[in-house]
């Protein structure tokens, strides 16, 4: 670990972890009996090591400073784990936040992953790479309300309408960055769901939005002169870490897209297959397969891969990969047989401060992008951030897209995925 075993009571750290192993003291009370919470992560593991007669020493070997963490982003903490990360560009991305070729870290343990990616990021910068914008920017949180009746529940929604002055005032009290843009109502019978969308600056912005919600729900009750009732400060409406149409339609963090034309020769030489024979895949595996098996998430081929890779590298909410690879990839032929390719995220809840950012191989990752941190003025870093991962999903897309087309895809994993190839 990031500490040394001597620096601390020896004869008090085995008391404490012979007390761990008999049940006599709980995981959670290490740190404070111990007084630190790096002796606690030792004592725990410690104590599991000895309980299930089995080595952690690896878990155990980390950078990490869990005074810095314990309380922010981990609880009963006993160690680490580490994951490879590789890189893949020069990748050429041209967008309103995001000008220049980026090397963009990826943490993953499939083999092939990042040499696919890798090889569609050089056909686009050789095509003049990937032109982005981030067309939607806001977090949600969707507060469920009870009303006796469809009549109260409408006569709710109207006041809130006529009175959203005040309750932005309540949200944005809570926050420097913050800003309450609107609020989407919902009805379902006598039900009413407030669907509150901010502006959160570099952060992703889902606990900034839930505690700027409930401040603006405590306001709607205690000034609503009719009968209302507070459900649930989530109502599944927002929606947080889940497939949903909603986030589709409406956005959830930043809605971002990419695109590029790929020239023909370059397709042929880079990609190993044509334009019209990667068009004729997209539109039958993307567009009729993932209708055809009924998909909930949009039609793509793999970017879950690309975006759960970078979040891991970058201290993203891993969670919210499941909305995060919501996407559309769309091809067609144009002019002298180039191959237009785009790839449409419509909820891509990113963040460049809070959350796991601030540890310090993912902050590292950030600034490799030179994203970490916040921007001048807010948001820009998030921004220019959500361009540069839409930029490495749509190589992701057109490289798989072309195996496919060449019927290289088994071949590239029996090379990359089982240790048949060595780079050296």
């Amino acid at each position: 670990m990031s500490f040394n075993n001597e620096s601390y009571d020896k004869t008090r750290l085995d008391e404490v972890v012979d007390k761990l192993v008999r049940g006599e003291l709980k995981m959670h009370e290490a740190d404070k009996v111990l007084g630190n919470s790096n002796a606690g992560a030792l004592a725990r593991r410690l104590a599991l090591e000895r309980m299930y007669g089995v080595s952690l020493s690896s878990i155990g070997s980390t950078i990490l400073d869990f005074e810095e963490l314990v309380g922010r982003n981990i609880e009963n903490p006993i160690g680490a784990i580490q994951v490879p990360v590789g890189v893949v560009g020069p990748l050429r991305v041209e967008g309103e936040y995001a000008h220049g070729e980026y090397y963009v870290p990826l943490a993953t343990t499939e083999g092939a992953l990042v040499a696919s990616i890798n090889r569609g990021a050089k056909a686009i910068t050789l095509s003049g790479g990937a032109r982005t914008r981030v067309v939607r920017d806001g977090m949600a949180r969707a507060p469920l309300f009870w009303t006796p009746s469809i009549v109260d529940a409408v006569k709710f929604v109207e006041w809130v309408r006529d009175n959203i002055e005040g309750i932005r005032r309540a949200a944005e009290s809570t926050t420097r960055h913050g800003k309450l843009v609107e609020v989407q109502p919902f009805i379902a019978g006598n039900l009413v769901w407030l669907r509150m969308v901010y502006s959160t600056g570099d952060a992703m912005g889902m606990n900034m939005a839930t505690i700027a919600s409930d401040a603006a729900a405590r306001y709607i009750l205690e000034n609503y002169p009719g009968k209302a009732s507070l459900v649930a400060l989530s109502g599944n409406m927002c929606t947080d870490k889940k497939a949903t149409a909603v986030n589709i339609l409406l956005g959830r963090g930043k809605t971002v897209i990419a695109e590029a034309l790929i020239k023909r020769d370059v397709v042929l030489k880079v990609l190993k297959a044509t334009p019209e024979d990667i068009d004729y895949v997209a539109k039958a595996k993307n567009l009729l397969g993932s209708a055809y098996a009924g998909a909930l998430g949009g039609f793509n081929a793999h970017v879950a891969n690309i975006i759960a890779a970078i979040f891991i590298a970058t201290g993203q909410d891993v969670a919210q990969v499941v909305e995060s690879s919501m996407a559309f990839t769309w091809t067609e032929i144009r002019g002298d047989g180039d191959l237009y390719i785009s790839v449409t995220l419509p909820s891509l809840e990113v963040g460049t401060v809070g959350g796991g950012t601030r540890l310090p191989t993912q902050r590292e990752a950030l600034e490799l992008l030179g994203v970490a941190g916040g921007g001048e003025p807010p948001g820009v870093n998030a921004r220019k951030f959500a361009e540069i991962i839409a930029a490495t999903v749509l190589a992701g897309e057109l490289n798989l897209l072309a195996a496919l087309a060449a019927n290289e895809l088994a071949q590239a994993h029996k090379r990359l995925g089982r240790g048949g190839v060595r780079q050296g």
